[in-house]
């Protein structure tokens, strides 16, 4: 059951009325603190609660020592791959990005980050993403599932200066690099029917990533980030690349980012198959691996922009332009993680937490981590099934009433793309022709505006009824 949309007290019974944290009384704490972050999510948790008592228990809660992160999260991973054992299709897209507590000098347990002069944590995240369908310009549309995997941790040991240590000592011991594709080995294999692909930036370019993904019966699509030497014959994938003919030219629409505005981009394609060399392991080479190679190499970019230029390795088959196509525009969706990210961060504000110690920022983290996936799905609703009928108890109908208030009951009624771009406009979203579809701050901004309205709503109509 998707509960995007629904009540925030259903959403967090939902996610959290599974967890074992080894009294029940802390169950039923975690699900109401869960609902009041749901509809007022922050991490410097005075700001989400109103009332002392309630605030009271959520730092009771997150500062109990059996009450942890990962016993948090466990009935939202289990709901996820459940989903995933679905007949389907599933990307798996990872990345890492950084916690910032830098200006929390009292907090505990924190280890280095950026420059190493700052304090925070690491988290890498395995986002489970179901594609819905493959539209007409052959890119994926999706939904999010949730967290397949999220792990986090503090990196405190010593810095290790360059070229102080020799390659096959590192490659001995216990490195950060090796959390890429763990969730492999973590979950399993895909039951039959269900299609599994991990994806991820340059920085998982890493053999044993390869290997992990092969042998867990995984696909995969990586973009490549250093030259790798051909098992078969001499030179390099480049140079493969190099000898295989254009297969055609196709366009992407790229997404904003800080410092570059959104473009459409013009990209030749051209694919081979390879078999790539093992990298000398200690003690060891390991076997060759083959890979499909896809080079997406952008044609006239405009002044003053970068070209686009992706070499992506994949098990997905590509004997034509239309599997060419479809592994670029599937790649495309690894955005998605980076703006779970955000949702996370600037959305409910985690990194703004006051809490003590690392363990006690990390049980907030269970529950904030899992709204951000709420947040992040309430923009791809809107999109992957926008007609889809929104009915007033999946959303309630007192805030369906304050949205019709605002605005008006649409020509074509509470649909996903018309009770998103409603909440939208609460956030400050305009509307118009020109501008698009609504992005998730505005509409996370819109929604919790909602939630307050709605909870005023209720308290007008117990006054008049008393």
């Amino acid at each position: 059951m998707d509960t995007t949309l629904t009540s925030a007290t259903e959403w967090a019974q939902t996610e959290f009325g599974g967890a074992e944290l080894g009294d029940q009384r802390r169950t039923v704490r975690l699900i109401r603190v869960a609902a009041a972050l749901a509809e007022e999510a922050h991490g410097a948790l005075p700001e989400s609660f109103g009332e002392w008592a309630e605030l009271k228990g959520a730092y009771r809660l997150v500062e109990q020592p059996d009450v942890r992160y990962e016993d948090i999260l466990a009935p939202h991973r289990k709901r996820v791959l459940e989903g995933c054992n679905l007949e389907g299709e599933y990307l798996l897209v990872e990345d890492t990005t950084e916690l910032d507590f830098s200006s929390h000098l009292a907090a505990l347990d924190l280890g280095r980050i950026g420059d190493d002069h700052g304090r925070g944590l690491f988290l890498h995240s395995t986002l489970a993403l179901r594609v819905e369908r493959w539209n007409d310009s052959l890119e994926p549309e999706v939904t999010v599932l949730g967290l397949m995997g999220q792990h986090w941790w503090a990196r405190t040991a010593p810095t290790i200066g360059k070229g102080k240590e020799r390659k096959q000592d590192r490659l001995r011991r216990k490195r950060e690099s090796q959390r890429w594709a763990a969730v492999v080995g973590e979950v399993g294999r895909p039951p039959a029917g269900a299609r599994w692909t991990f994806i991820a930036d340059r920085e998982s370019d890493i053999y044993e990533v390869f290997e992990r993904c092969q042998d867990g019966f995984w696909d995969f699509l990586i973009r490549a980030n250093r030259p790798r030497a051909l098992a078969d014959q001499s030179g390099l994938v480049s140079g493969a690349l190099t000898k295989s003919p254009v297969l055609g030219q196709f366009c992407v629409n790229l997404r904003s980012r800080p410092g570059r505005t959104g473009r459409k981009a013009k990209l030749e394609v051209r694919s081979c198959q390879v078999q790539l060399r093992g990298p000398l392991r200690p003690g060891h080479r390991p076997a060759p691996r083959s890979v499909n190679v896809v080079e997406a190499r952008e044609i006239d970019p405009p002044d003053g922009e970068e070209a686009i230029h992706w070499v992506l390795l994949t098990s997905w088959p590509v004997g034509c332009l239309k599997d060419a196509i479809r592994v670029v525009k599937a790649y495309t969706r690894r955005w998605l993680i980076e703006e779970y990210h955000k949702a996370l961060k600037t959305g409910t504000g985690i990194e703004q937490s006051q809490l003590s110690t690392a363990g006690r920022i990390t049980a907030l983290l269970g529950i904030l981590a899992v709204v951000a996936v709420r947040l992040l799905n309430m923009k791809l609703l809107a999109t992957t099934r926008p007609d889809d009928p929104v009915s007033p108890e999946e959303l309630s109908p007192e805030a369906f009433e304050v949205l019709e208030a605002k605005f008006g009951r649409p020509k074509e009624g509470w649909t996903h793309r018309s009770t998103l771009r409603a909440v939208a406009r609460l956030g400050g979203f305009i509307g118009r022709k020109s501008d698009g579809e609504p992005g998730w701050v505005v509409i996370w901004r819109g929604w919790r505006k909602l939630m307050l309205l709605t909870q005023g709503f209720d308290l007008a109509k117990e006054v008049r009824c008393g």
